[in-house]
């Protein structure tokens, strides 16, 4: 059972936003700052990338952790109320991200998702996204 009437869930929802999010406008301050010069949301490529470097045929989607059920991130735990609604939508999701960069890489795109709760370690975040954008290919190091 909901907690919130459908209006007041529906004021609720139409206040998450697609695009220009918090992490989203980290990461572009950064990528601007090292120098790099973007495109937002290309409507011609699928799933509408984030930040999109024609130059460098690069891209980079910063995902929520929730609505992309980041694994692993406490963040992306289930909703405990309308879970018949919640479980479908949220595996639509994850399915359409699988695709959506399997399209991206076949056409030549080089791709790096980036999650919210990792934006937040800017030092971390530098070092991947210059690693990214210099043409290195960053793979995380498992420490024991």
């Amino acid at each position: 059972m909901d907690r919130f009437t459908p209006e007041q869930r529906s004021q609720n929802m139409s206040r998450i936003r697609s695009k220009d999010t918090a992490p989203e406008m980290s990461v572009r301050r950064l990528v601007h700052g090292m120098g790099f010069r973007y495109r937002l949301h290309v409507h011609k490529l699928p799933g509408r990338p984030d930040l999109v470097f024609p130059k460098l045929k690069k891209i980079i989607q910063v995902h929520g952790c929730f609505f992309h059920q980041h694994e692993g991130c406490k963040a992306a735990h289930v909703r405990l109320s309308r879970t018949n609604y919640w479980l479908p939508k949220l595996e639509r999701n994850k399915q359409r991200d699988v695709e959506t960069e399997k399209n991206l890489r076949e056409r030549g795109w080089d791709v790096l998702t980036l999650w919210g709760c990792e934006v937040k370690d800017a030092d971390t975040l530098w070092g991947r996204l210059r690693m990214f954008l210099s043409g290195n290919s960053w793979k995380p190091v498992k420490v024991p």
